[in-house]
């Protein structure tokens, strides 16, 4: 699982991937999806790892605007954090970071993610890629790259954590290695790439050459 392998940087989603966000999540989107129809059971899941905008989009609603209702979901989303949290050992894996070899990539957008990683107790990373940073978001590998890119990397020799389908097929696109981090699922995800629990037992280690090398203990 990577243990021992030498990466230039680390790429990091956030929603379930270093911090518990899904209830939150969930209860707006629910109170949405009932007032416009929807089978809410059937529409949650389709939610994670992607961005509003085009989870709106893509439901083709008649007289739906994706743009404004992703923004009074994202408000609404701002107000729920008081059980958001960050998954375990994550605080101090982060914290254990070379502050120039990482950087936080997520589907939401930047003030809600500030606002999540806030509220969880994390640190705020050196690069954040949010929604508005790019045209498309996952599955395609935009977000990715341009992480990569602005970290003066290649996206080939990153590891990214990941907890959803979407992100692994953009980390797959970008040529990047990627692990599953399974803490806020009820069963693996049933995908190629390796998968742990959390951050406990996790470590990265300095090298002379400036790369970082990946430990499980």
């Amino acid at each position: 699982m990577f243990s021992g392998r030498s990466f230039a940087a680390f790429l990091f989603d956030m929603d379930g991937t270093i911090l518990t966000s899904i209830a939150s999540a969930e209860r707006v989107w629910s109170l949405w999806a009932a007032k416009h129809g929807l089978d809410v059971s059937a529409f949650l899941p389709t939610i994670h790892g992607v961005r509003t905008v085009e989870t709106i989009a893509r439901l083709n609603l008649p007289g739906v605007d994706p743009e404004a209702e992703a923004n009074a979901i994202m408000r609404a989303e701002m107000e729920d954090v008081s059980d958001i949290a960050p998954i375990a050992g994550a605080a101090v894996f982060l914290a254990a970071l070379p502050r120039e070899r990482w950087a936080i990539v997520t589907s939401a957008p930047r003030a809600l993610a500030e606002r999540r990683i806030a509220a969880a107790g994390l640190p705020l990373p050196p690069l954040l890629i949010a929604a508005e940073d790019v045209e498309q978001g996952k599955p395609a590998p935009d977000c990715f790259l341009l992480g990569a890119r602005r970290l003066g990397v290649a996206a080939a020799d990153c590891l990214v954590f990941e907890d959803t389908r979407a992100g692994l097929t953009a980390a797959d696109a970008a040529g990047a290695s990627a692990l599953v981090i399974t803490a806020t699922h009820a069963k693996p995800l049933d995908v190629r790439h390796p998968q742990h629990a959390s951050y406990e037992g996790l470590s990265v280690r300095a090298t002379a050459t400036g790369l970082a090398v990946f430990e499980r203990s």
